[in-house]
């Protein structure tokens, strides 16, 4: 079993919302579409579910064209962040709904309504409304009753956003264990990188209608073939520095200067685009290799157990993500520090060229 999508674009009055896209998901596998909004991620599930046309291209499910098949004949099932219960039925017949409108019999929506919500884990509230439940189990519900179809491919948009903190949480470390019996493929839409590592699988990362990369989860965020796919594969987005080499030192910045290490060193002589994650600038030296940065600290954001920083870097704006509570002065100078092993090297093109050396290490 697998779905399809073989030279896909998609135009609204001239606009481009997706641009070519081949793509192959596979029976069994959870894909996760990863993007900021409007990068395409809803328009592209609606194209694989069949409630819009794509403008060119064609979409196979098992090997036969469905593109312009109606989405009644699909046996595909969709769930949006406005997770949608009927609230005078109880959950069991929520989620025997879908069933009862296929008109089978009582004894097989029986079993299968059963069947599910153990795997939902709502076999012990069978009998109570969806008004009773928590936020979680609302979630679940709505889920179940996607899943009872047997559906094929199951397409789920965002479906945490509207949940409270603990139970996105809960919920996010659930959803793969419930998948994983099903056999369906499942694609599930997100912005928010820690959500697709969580997940795991497969991701494909998004920017303005273009999937920039798809591969094994971990394998794209540690190996990102490019600087939008860093960027979009990382909360906050990874910060970025030009850099020259030239013999035994890197310039960077308004002629600042310091000895090629590491990965660095490696590099041919010319002009390059540093890539690292917010989490790796440090606010203390910790390392031999690490590079010193005068940064101008513009603002900082605590939320108890980390602090956000907001600075510039020459012309750059960066943003440092370190760890406690830490009180810092406005406007105000700010040394930073990087170990060379996390720096990311890209062509000025923003092709990557080398991975940093953490991840090889690994």
């Amino acid at each position: 079993m697998s779905l399809e999508l073989r030279n896909v674009s998609m135009k609204v009055d001239g606009q481009t919302y997706i641009y070519n896209t081949n793509l192959t998901l596979k029976k069994g596998t959870m894909n996760v579409l990863l993007g900021r909004t409007l990068s395409g991620k809803t328009t592209l599930m609606r194209i694989m579910a069949g409630l819009d046309v794509p403008t060119s291209g064609h979409i196979f499910w098992e090997g036969k064209d469905v593109t312009g098949m109606r989405v009644q004949d699909r046996k595909i099932a969709m769930v949006y962040q406005q997770f949608i219960n009927y609230p005078s039925m109880s959950v069991y017949d929520n989620i025997a709904t879908p069933l009862r409108i296929m008109k089978k019999d009582e004894a097989f929506i029986d079993q299968e309504v059963r069947k599910t919500a153990k795997l939902m884990r709502l076999d012990n509230i069978l009998d109570r409304k969806p008004l009773e439940l928590s936020g979680g189990q609302q979630q679940r519900c709505a889920l179940a009753r996607s899943l009872v179809k047997g559906s094929g491919l199951v397409l789920l948009d965002e479906p945490l956003a509207n949940l409270d903190y603990k139970l996105r949480e809960e919920l996010r470390e659930e959803i793969p264990k419930m998948f994983e019996e099903s056999g369906a493929i499942f694609v599930y839409a997100t912005t928010e990188p820690e959500e697709a590592l969580l997940l795991g699988g497969n991701v494909a990362t998004l920017w303005e209608g273009n999937i920039t990369q798809f591969d094994e989860t971990a394998k794209v965020y540690h190996n990102p073939n490019n600087a939008i796919t860093a960027k979009v594969f990382s909360n906050p987005a990874m910060n970025f520095l030009d850099i020259k080499k030239e013999g035994a030192f890197i310039y960077y910045g308004k002629n600042e200067k310091v000895e090629a290490t590491d990965v660095l060193e490696k590099l041919e002589d010319g002009n390059y685009l540093a890539g690292f994650r917010p989490n790796h600038l440090e606010l203390t030296k910790h390392s031999d290799n690490s590079i010193k940065f005068s940064a101008h600290l513009d603002v900082t954001e605590i939320t108890g157990s980390e602090t956000f920083l907001h600075m510039h870097h020459d012309d750059d704006n960066w943003i440092g993500l370190v760890h406690g509570v830490h009180d810092l002065e406005y406007n105000s100078k700010l040394s930073v520090y990087l170990d060379t092993r996390h720096i990311f090297i890209f062509a000025t093109d923003g092709d990557l060229i080398h991975t940093a050396s953490y991840v090889q290490e690994r």
